[in-house]
């Protein structure tokens, strides 16, 4: 077999890795119930989806009447947040392919890693109760190297290169964070179709954009 192309390949966590919405949907109608305002559907919440909990946040009160004070923003993020961590894993799952994605990966020697805008502590329980913590060498989280150095800044992706190891690295993910990282990172991006974007999915501007994880390695390959 000729030599894999990548010695490292890093993910994005909700929307690339897993499918969230089911539960970080109830999550932020939970908060929004709780200042009054209606509720958004589900298919409307994936397009809220990115950045972390405080960004969702935000832009779900703007589109259920506009923002409220601090102190009552501070309120709703813990009760968003609270609820979400006693539900992280009820209905989320892998998406299609991701698990034979990540074996045939580690086949080909590839060291993986997690970076997301998720905060670490949920990431990482998301991950536990998936099973799936024991494949990656690195799990960045959106507050483990501080906030301001979360994607798109490029610093957890390089930290996390540097975890697995260092060499040839690329980043799958879903939206413009991602992207705006592995350009910063100066790796190249691969986008999933099927996430959760923030720009319309043609775009997202990676290198290549994949319609379901059975083409990752292809892909890759080919980059």
């Amino acid at each position: 077999m000729a030599d894999f192309p990548f010695d490292i390949v890093l993910f994005d966590l909700d929307g690339t890795l897993v499918d969230s919405n089911l539960d970080l949907g109830p999550a932020i109608n939970h908060a929004l119930t709780l200042e009054g305002r209606p509720t958004l559907p589900l298919a409307e919440v994936r397009q809220l989806i990115g950045g972390g909990a405080v960004p969702m946040l935000e832009r779900g009160l703007e589109r259920t009447g506009g923002p409220v004070p601090e102190a009552r923003f501070k309120e709703l993020s813990q009760a968003l947040l609270e609820h979400y961590w006693a539900h992280i894993a009820d209905n989320t799952v892998p998406f299609a392919g991701v698990l034979g994605a990540l074996d045939e990966l580690a086949d080909r020697g590839c060291k993986l890693g997690v970076c997301t805008n998720k905060a670490e502590g949920p990431a990482r329980q998301l991950l536990d109760q998936l099973d799936l913590t024991d494949r990656f060498a690195a799990i960045y989280g959106g507050d483990t190297l501080g906030r301001e150095k979360a994607k798109p800044a490029p610093d957890m992706l390089l930290a996390a290169i540097a975890d697995c190891g260092g060499g040839r690295a690329a980043l799958v993910g879903d939206s413009t964070y991602d992207v705006r990282a592995a350009r910063n990172a100066e790796i190249p991006v691969v986008t999933y179709r099927y996430g959760y974007h923030d720009v319309p999915v043609d775009e997202l501007g990676g290198d290549v954009l994949i319609d379901h994880f059975n083409q990752l390695v292809g892909v890759l390959e080919d980059l």
